[in-house]
């Protein structure tokens, strides 16, 4: 395929790759109408499913227990069905009890090192191209309770689980080994009760205008740019890790292979109150990349893609997919949460939160060469109290008291951090 690049640095002309790309693309697909009313047909069919299981079950979401999970008791029709939805509630991650703790200690850890007083307000604009503002985001990497979490045996047995339910081997060996992941340290959340917020707008992470341009993803998304979507596998990794996202300097990125986002608890959390929302299709993915090709779309333009953010999805160029975003269920302190990593996700609004609506984002990162090489890049950073490469250099946690430190690494930790 022409008009792609492979630099990981931002072309300066990249308007111009839009349109080669586009009319390449167009030329290749053949009949883009008839393929994206098909996408269009498969997505409108797995909603419509998904709002069937909320009516019956409360929640289009999978559950399992963290027990059953580490036992083993695990269906294949559950299996199925979160290859279906690409998102899971593990219950009881850790004990209610035990995620309170955690919260408390990174509340003490904030106050031991009066964060209000030197906090300088958000670092980047990684999520400015939303129609909704950011959620309430701490740059915050290096507590106790963060690290403790990062390498417990319940998150390494859930992140071993869900990296097997993708196809993670080829013909050459294994792309990356599911029993392993590294370390990714993320930010927290921290909702006041009270809390009136706009909440997140729709959106997926891990590269936005990468997704059309860049030659991994090309070939990721061969099936969809070949016109053989009934084809389309989003669990087959070939390629997933040696994606890259365009450096872009002071602004968030992820140089790691996610196979699902997620974030562990650290309150209650009841319904209708500002509660993560997905579009449950993993392969909603084929429409917002054939969306741009349209008639009605310039041809130098990607649905509102702008280098540096998130890929928004809108009600003007997604409707379909705006109007399929689907809640979790209550939730409450130590639950988890996980989501495949393209699938679409927003946080919804609320007014006069009722609680607090806390969370540490921890994901499933397999180890793999691009994946190893990011976490031999942040033991400096856990030694040092550095904010990670893909964050914005705020370096808040330097000199902070009660940090966690490079000794404290079990050996779950140890491998997460490369070593």
């Amino acid at each position: 395929m022409s008009a792609s690049f492979t630099s990981k640095e931002l072309p300066t002309d990249y308007k111009k790759n839009i349109v080669d790309m586009k009319r390449t693309l167009k030329k290749q697909i053949g009949d883009v109408d008839a393929l994206f009313k098909q996408v269009c047909d498969k997505i409108e069919t797995e909603l419509a499913a998904a709002r069937e299981e909320e009516k019956i079950n409360g929640s289009a979401w999978p559950e399992i227990s963290q027990a059953d999970l580490q036992q083993g008791n695990v269906s294949p029709e559950l299996i199925a069905q979160i290859k279906r939805r690409g998102c899971l509630v593990v219950r009881q991650t850790f004990a209610r009890d035990e995620a309170l703790a955690m919260d408390k200690g990174v509340l003490d850890y904030l106050d031991n090192n009066q964060f209000d007083e030197i906090y300088r307000g958000p670092g980047d604009n990684f999520f400015g191209t939303l129609e909704a503002s950011k959620p309430e985001i701490y740059p915050i990497y290096w507590s106790e309770s963060q690290m403790k979490a990062r390498q417990s045996e319940q998150i390494a047995s859930i992140q071993s689980f869900l990296n097997r339910l993708w196809k993670f081997e080829g013909d050459n060996g294994a792309w990356f080994d599911p029993d392993v992941s590294v370390i990714y340290p993320d930010r927290i959340r921290r909702r006041l009760p009270g809390t009136t917020s706009n909440g997140l707008g729709a959106h997926t992470d891990s590269g936005a205008l990468e997704r059309w341009l860049l030659p991994e993803y090309q070939k990721v998304f061969e099936k969809i740019f070949t016109n053989q979507f009934d084809q389309y596998d989003p669990w087959d990794a070939a390629h997933r890790p040696e994606v890259n996202e365009y450096s872009v300097d002071y602004t968030t990125k992820c140089s790691v292979f996610r196979t699902f986002q997620g974030w562990t608890a650290l309150s209650d959390m009841s319904l209708n109150q500002g509660l993560l929302h997905v579009v449950p299709v993993p392969e909603a993915m084929a429409y917002i990349l054939l969306r741009p090709l349209l008639d009605d779309m310039p041809e130098d333009e990607l649905c509102g893609v702008t280098p540096g953010h998130v890929l928004p999805i809108s009600e003007q160029w997604h409707p379909h997919l705006i109007k399929g975003l689907c809640s979790i269920p209550e939730l409450q302190a130590g639950d988890s949460v996980w989501w495949h990593c393209d699938v679409i996700h927003s946080v919804a609004p609320v007014e006069d939160q009722k609680g607090w609506g806390n969370v540490m984002y921890i994901p499933a990162a397999p180890m793999c060469p691009k994946n190893k090489k990011y976490a031999e890049q942040i033991q400096s950073s856990l030694k040092d109290g550095l904010s990670p490469p893909d964050f914005p250099r705020e370096h808040y946690e330097q000199d902070w008291q009660g940090r966690f430190t490079f000794d404290m690494l079990n050996s779950i930790g140890k491998k997460g951090m490369g070593l």
